[in-house]
């Protein structure tokens, strides 16, 4: 696994629901600066920073993520963290996340280690981690209604309308045949968003260095409708059809609407999100702690 270059331009995007966490943030952000790392604040966060006080000049605003930084922090939750890999995209700048969320499995850092992790950066001590990224396109009749950025790192949802009844979703695999789900949803999910969605709909856990994908029906219909393990270079082609006139893609919680009887492609996206962790940081050690696995 690559050794993370030492940093001296930083990335830094947040959510703005930090009230628990500004004074943290602020440390951070003296910290940082004190030891020499110039910052680059998402303009949405700097915003909010100066809002609550918090100055965020000498750094720059900006509007999209410098090429040349050589990392990029996320401060909020898992979905903080999915927002900020989707904004990175290509530049294969990797990216830490400081949880002030929930479970945090990719937001896996606390705040309060900002001293360590300010070092940590500084030196480059730590390893960085591809993980697989989903591209979702649709036919050329649709594709005015695919969002800007058209990728997921946890899953492609395909869910049906808040009011409607189940949708049928016709499901092929590399040009094969796989089935009719009649269900909520299906998802189609990476390694990496194994324990977010696709865990709570029954599907299997998943090391994040596996090449494979994951679908995973929401609530099926029919009870021997199992979640499927395929390569990950297989090319999903769903088409939805449903007594609503719509139902609604989500990639990573970003949804929009697609008329019924379309289609979707789910593809390897032509880039991997790249991940910072520490030296000894183990996936099974991150589920044991944030599952619970063995208390009593």
């Amino acid at each position: 696994m690559p050794r993370l270059e030492p940093v001296r331009l930083l990335t830094i995007a947040g959510n703005t629901h930090q009230a628990d966490y500004l004074h943290h943030i602020r440390h951070l952000l003296d910290t940082l600066r004190n030891r020499g790392i110039r910052l680059a604040v998402e303009r949405r966060f700097a915003s909010y920073l100066t809002s609550h006080g918090i100055a965020t000049a000498p750094c720059e605003s900006v509007d999209e993520p410098p090429a040349d930084a050589g990392a990029a922090i996320s401060i909020g939750g898992d979905g903080t963290f999915l927002r900020t890999a989707r904004w990175i995209g290509r530049l294969r700048t990797p990216v830490l996340g400081i949880n002030t969320g929930h479970l945090g499995f990719l937001s896996g850092y606390d705040p309060a280690e900002t001293e360590m992790l300010t070092q940590m950066l500084l030196d480059g001590d730590a390893e960085v981690e591809s993980r697989m990224a989903l591209r979702v396109d649709v036919d050329e009749a649709d594709r005015n209604l695919l969002p800007r950025l058209p990728y997921a790192l946890n899953e492609v949802a395909i869910l049906k309308e808040e009011t409607a009844s189940m949708i049928s979703v016709n499901v092929g695999l590399s040009g094969n045949y796989l089935a009719d789900y009649l269900a909520d949803g299906l998802l189609i999910s990476t390694p990496t968003g194994s324990t977010g969605y696709n865990l709570s709909a029954g599907g299997p856990i998943l090391f994040p260095d596996l090449d494979v994908i994951c679908l995973a029906p929401i609530a099926p219909h029919t009870l021997t409708a199992r979640p499927v393990v395929a390569s990950g270079d297989s090319v999903v082609r769903a088409r939805t059809t449903s007594r609503s006139p719509r139902y609604r893609v989500s990639l990573d919680g970003v949804s929009f609407l697609m008329p019924e009887g379309s289609a979707i492609t789910v593809t390897r996206a032509d880039f991997a999100p790249r991940v910072i962790r520490r030296r000894d940081d183990s996936f099974a050690d991150t589920l044991r702690h944030k599952l619970l696995w063995g208390m009593r």
